[in-house]
């Protein structure tokens, strides 16, 4: 099957229809990418939380930093491009690519200022309070001195090269997100006006942080550090000899990688992707960090050397790439500064003896992830790979673990002879290469791998498992919120819906007859499909809600997604709640819907949870006249995720799994602890207690304890029971 793409993942600019929609004086939408970096705030405020342990507060702000990295890379990338077409069209929310580029420039600088703010003069401050202390030049005692040039003259002088680089055409290709130390020499005699500079990159090979002596044994309670550059900046005249060195400024260069893939063009997809992660390292500069303040010439051939415009230019005070911090939260000897730990819980209702097989035939199961442990997703995989009665498995990879025990199972049954068929998603961006690396191990172990669908992502999470039983064949089926990652699945939340249902087995089977056979859209049962009916479905639910108001009787619509963005479904809220239909959003990230506005939104509520796990999952909640229809889902409601990526809308239609996620929903639209309040303006608040509620719930705490208290009930109760042994069959 294929599938014409229509623009690149990530647009910026809006189609002619859109254009249309926004031709009202008041935009009534919130722009895309700064409402993603109010997200980003979110998370950030998480770092500026005093009373979250330290290391944790270290962590929020690394990931903080890191999801800017990404923004770079391929929201202010996308911008850059449109601007290089000529395309300054305004957006749904009336702003043109250059109005976006000059409003996300002002907002990441005062973003990246509060960050260094608060890492030099708060959280270092404490940290090195607790022991963890990155050492300054003028704090370095004489044996400490001593081994840090011992470990440049063996190891950095060693390993890292000056490159000539005295005129722009010169300057070496740096990898994207690498660091490099820029050295300017003294002139040679008679030549005084001839500027000499050399690069040093980092590389990858030695470590960022650089522990001194006797401070990182296991159980101590003092760590002592210095940052790579800080040593080859402090020891960098050793490279040079004979030379005078007048300035050296370290800096990193972030380069667009939002690049376009020509599908329809492609004959081998897996080389062209190839390409694409070579090009993203040789790609225009869209972001030069540079620590300190260099000199005016330094800055002028860094900006020339790099092609970069000097709007791009981020000037800070301490480390670059504070990302890396992530790593403190695995120091040993300091698990005081970290969160206790919350240990997904087994389900309750799997036996821990007993077949999945076995289990799915008695009843639907609803997991929710990271509360509920991943561990039976990977038990059916894995029961399917060694049972001689399982025919077929059917899956589809998008992002998957480094060590993945779900792709092992899917080697090992084709090992066995069944019948495997895998869709790797080799688009999913920045996991490219180890999905590259994944196909050919499937490949070479017999499976049968497609690379996804042209012209689309493939994003639905789904693995059906064919079984010969003595009623028949039977289909045993996983449906997904969230990828096929043991390791993600413990760090975002999200659903995992299991069954052996018929239609839905039915539906699973004709749904990947339909992307692996090159065939139009099957039939559905149940479960609807992008980029052909799911939207649709969604509008007619919408729909419903809207008649059902209208001749008065109770209306309202649940959800929780991760994005909000698409006209066409915003303006069916916005119709809905003029016709007084109560809506009620939990929306993680980009929410471009504007609720609470009178005579537009006015019955809309939005709220956004930033806590321990990242929201990840897809729930929506309809009240359908009565007839209460819950449904789980791949897409969140953006246009990429509607109209050009394969994606599921599933119904979940037992009374016990529906409840569950009933409730889910609930709790997560009424944290009052966690949870923000989205403003008209884009701005977010806290929320405050209703007349109704009497305590403060934080919803991911509430969660775990409720699957802690569940299993402990289950568990107590398998414990009462009386087994007796039976003596064997005598043969």
């Amino acid at each position: 099957m294929s599938y014409s793409p229509e623009q690149s993942e990530l647009p910026v600019m809006a189609s002619s229809t859109d254009q249309a929609i926004s031709a009202n004086p008041e935009p009534q939408l919130l722009n895309r990418d700064l409402s993603w970096l109010e997200f980003n705030q979110r998370v950030f405020n998480q770092a500026q939380d005093r009373f979250l342990p330290l290391l944790e507060r270290l962590k929020f702000l690394a990931i903080a930093a890191s999801n800017l990295d990404e923004f770079y890379m391929v929201r202010v990338g996308s911008m850059h491009h449109a601007l290089r077409k000529g395309d300054n069209r305004p957006d749904l929310s009336g702003l043109t690519a250059d109005q976006q580029l000059r409003a996300v420039r002002k907002r990441v600088q005062q973003m990246m200022t509060e960050m260094y703010d608060l890492f030099l003069i708060e959280l270092e401050h404490e940290l090195s309070q607790q022991g963890i202390i990155r050492l300054a030049y003028e704090t370095l005692t004489t044996n400490q001195l001593k081994f840090l040039e011992q470990f440049f003259q063996q190891e950095i002088c060693s390993v890292m090269s000056p490159i000539a680089a005295d005129t722009p055409d010169r300057f070496p290709k740096l990898f994207n997100q690498s660091m490099a130390l820029c050295v300017r020499l003294k002139p040679h005699d008679g030549k005084p006006d001839a500027a000499r500079y050399r690069v040093i990159p980092l590389g990858r090979s030695l470590p960022r942080f650089i522990s001194m002596p006797g401070t990182i044994k296991s159980g101590t309670v003092k760590y002592e550090y210095v940052l790579l550059e800080e040593i080859a900046s402090l020891f960098v005249q050793q490279f040079f000899h004979s030379e005078h060195v007048l300035e050296c400024v370290t800096f990193r260069v972030t380069r667009n990688a939002d690049f376009d893939i020509p599908e329809m063009e492609v004959d081998d997809l897996m080389e062209e992707m190839e390409d694409i992660i070579d090009a993203r390292n040789q790609s225009e500069c869209v972001r030069l960090e540079i620590r300190g303040l260099p000199s005016e010439m330094m800055r002028d051939y860094l900006l020339q050397s790099l092609n970069a415009e000097k709007e791009d230019v981020i000037n800070v005070d301490g480390p670059l790439e504070l990302s890396a911090f992530m790593r403190f939260g695995n120091l040993s000897g300091f698990g005081h500064l970290r969160d206790e730990p919350w240990e997904p819980q087994p389900s309750p209702h799997i036996e821990p003896n007993t077949s999945m097989f076995e289990t799915l035939t008695l009843r639907d199961i609803v997991l929710v992830h990271p509360y509920e442990s991943f561990d039976p997703v990977v038990k059916l995989l894995q029961e399917a790979a060694d049972d001689p009665d399982v025919l077929a498995i059917k899956q589809t990879l998008y992002r998957t673990a480094r060590d993945s025990k779900i792709v092992a199972a899917l080697i090992r049954a084709a090992q066995k002879g069944k019948y495997v068929t895998a869709v790797v998603e080799l688009k999913a961006r920045f996991d490219e290469a180890r999905n590259i690396d994944w196909a050919r191990s499937l490949e070479q172990a017999g499976v049968y791998v497609l690379y996804g669908v042209k012209g689309l992502k493939t994003h639905a999470k789904i693995c059906v498992i064919v079984r010969r039983e003595t009623t028949g064949i039977k289909r045993y089926v996983h449906y997904g919120t969230g990828n096929y990652n043991e390791a993600t699945a413990k760090l975002y939340t999200d659903v995992s819906f299991l069954t052996s249902n018929d239609d839905l087995g039915e539906d699973a089977v004709n749904f990947f007859n339909t992307v692996t056979g090159d065939s139009l859209p099957q039939r559905f049962h149940k479960i609807e499909m992008a980029p052909f009916g799911l939207r649709q479905r969604l509008l007619d639910l919408i729909s419903l809600e809207i008649s059902h108001a209208e001749n008065n009787q109770v209306a309202f619509i649940r959800g929780k997604i991760n994005s909000l963005v698409d006209p066409e479904m915003i303006h069916a809220l916005y119709k809905a709640s003029q016709k007084g239909v109560q809506i009620q959003l939990n929306v993680r990230g980009i929410c471009c819907l504007k609720p609470g506005v009178p005579g537009l939104s006015d019955n809309i509520q939005v709220v956004s949870i930033v806590d321990r796990y990242l929201e990840h999952a897809r729930i929506f909640h309809f009240h359908h006249g009565g007839d209460e229809r819950v449904f789980i889902s791949s897409a969140d409601w953006m246009q990429r995720n509607l109209d050009r990526r394969i994606e599921l809308l599933t119904p979940v239609e037992d009374p016990a799994c529906r409840d569950r996620l009933i409730s889910i929903l609930a709790i997560c639209l009424n944290d009052r602890i966690q949870g923000k309040q989205l403003m008209p303006d884009g701005t977010y608040t806290r929320l405050t207690l209703s007349s109704d509620q009497t305590i403060r719930l934080r919803a991911q705490e509430f969660i775990q304890k409720e699957a802690e208290k569940q299993f402990a009930l289950a568990d107590k109760k398998r414990t009462m029971i009386i087994e007796p042994h039976i003596a064997p069959d005598s043969q």
